[in-house]
C-alpha cells in the first residue's frame, strides 16, 4: 500500500489560515492577514535524479507592518534551495528567480510578494506540482486588499504556454 503525505501538507496549511482568520474576528490587532496558504510543493525526476522543494511566497501583511516577501509561512519551515545548488546537484537551469512584485495585496501594510521561478530542464524529465491558492487568493484584514492568486505555468520549447492547474 502506497501512501502520499503531500494533501496532508497541503491541509495543514489551510487549517492554519482558517484558525487565524477565526481569530482575527477577536483579536484583529493581533493577527496577520493570509498568507500563501500553500507550500507550494514541486517534484521534478526522472530514473537518474528526483528533486522536491517548497516554493516560498508572501507572508500576509501584519497588524503593524508589511508581510514579508519571499519566505515559508504558515505550517512550512524549509529554506530556499540555492540556484548554484540545483545547477551542480541537477539537469535543470533555473532562467528566473525574484519576488512576484505586486503580488501580496495592497493596505495600510502590504502583503509580502511571492517567487516567481522558471526552470528550464536540460534532459528530459517528470513535474508534479501541488499547490493552492491558484482559484481563491489569499484574504487581506483592516480594509486590505487580497494577494495575488498563485499560478503555474508550462512553456514548451517551441514558444507554446499553458497555465496549469493547482494539483
Amino acid at each position: 500500500v502506497q501512501t502520499c503525505a503531500l494533501p496532508i501538507l497541503e491541509t495543514s496549511q489551510r487549517i492554519a489560515d482558517t484558525i487565524l482568520g477565526a481569530l482575527a474576528n477577536f483579536a484583529p490587532q493581533r493577527v496577520p492577514a493570509a498568507g500563501q496558504g500553500t507550500m507550494n510543493n514541486v517534484l521534478i525526476g526522472n530514473d537518474r535524479f528526483a528533486y522536491y522543494e517548497t516554493v516560498a511566497g508572501g507572508q500576509g501583511a501584519r497588524p503593524r507592518a508589511d508581510g514579508q516577501s519571499g519566505i515559508q509561512t504558515g505550517m512550512t519551515n524549509t529554506k530556499n534551495t540555492p540556484i548554484t545548488s540545483l545547477t551542480i546537484h541537477y539537469p535543470i537551469t533555473v532562467t528566473r528567480y525574484r519576488l512576484r512584485r505586486g503580488s501580496g495585496g495592497a493596505g495600510s501594510f502590504s502583503g509580502g510578494d511571492g517567487i516567481e521561478r522558471a526552470i528550464r530542464f536540460d534532459e528530459p524529465a517528470t513535474v508534479s506540482l501541488m499547490g493552492e491558492r491558484r482559484l481563491t487568493a489569499p484574504w487581506g484584514l483592516a480594509g486590505g486588499e487580497p494577494g495575488a492568486v498563485g499560478e503555474d505555468w508550462l512553456i514548451r520549447r517551441g514558444g507554446g504556454r499553458e497555465r496549469l492547474p493547482s494539483k
